[in-house]
């Protein structure tokens, strides 16, 4: 299983620096570098950006949620958006199915209520 230390280690192996090159170049000791890489120390979000920054990669990679060095490629669709538009159209077959569709009375209020759910955030 793959560990944020073995990245770190496979990013500064893909460019032939040694640990001591890399930790003088990120101005931190060479032990402590040894230490994230050998998953004896978690290295801070500070460092793991710089990771991230100086190898150009994305913190995805760095966090081995992908095996892509560019990341996780998808449309950002947060889960709370998706519920809503579910619970609007599940809402607005509600609507439908309490009016009558034949009488005129009834569509003008299913037309006012669409209307007011609507500007109300709820549809």
């Amino acid at each position: 299983m793959e560990t944020v230390g073995s990245r770190l280690t496979t990013l500064r192996e893909s460019v032939h620096l040694t640990q001591k090159k890399l930790a003088e170049i990120g101005g931190m000791a060479q032990s402590t570098l040894n230490r994230y890489e050998h998953d004896q120390s978690e290295a801070p979000y500070k460092v793991l950006v710089w990771y991230a920054d100086y190898f150009d990669v994305s913190m995805d990679y760095i966090f081995c949620r992908t095996p892509k060095p560019q990341g996780k490629l998808y449309d950002y669709k947060p889960q709370l958006i998706q519920e809503k538009a579910e619970q609007n159209e599940e809402l607005r077959q509600f609507v439908e199915m309490c009016f009558d569709p034949a009488s005129p009375v009834n569509s003008r209020l299913k037309e006012a209520l669409v209307k007011m759910l609507q500007e109300g955030g709820g549809i």
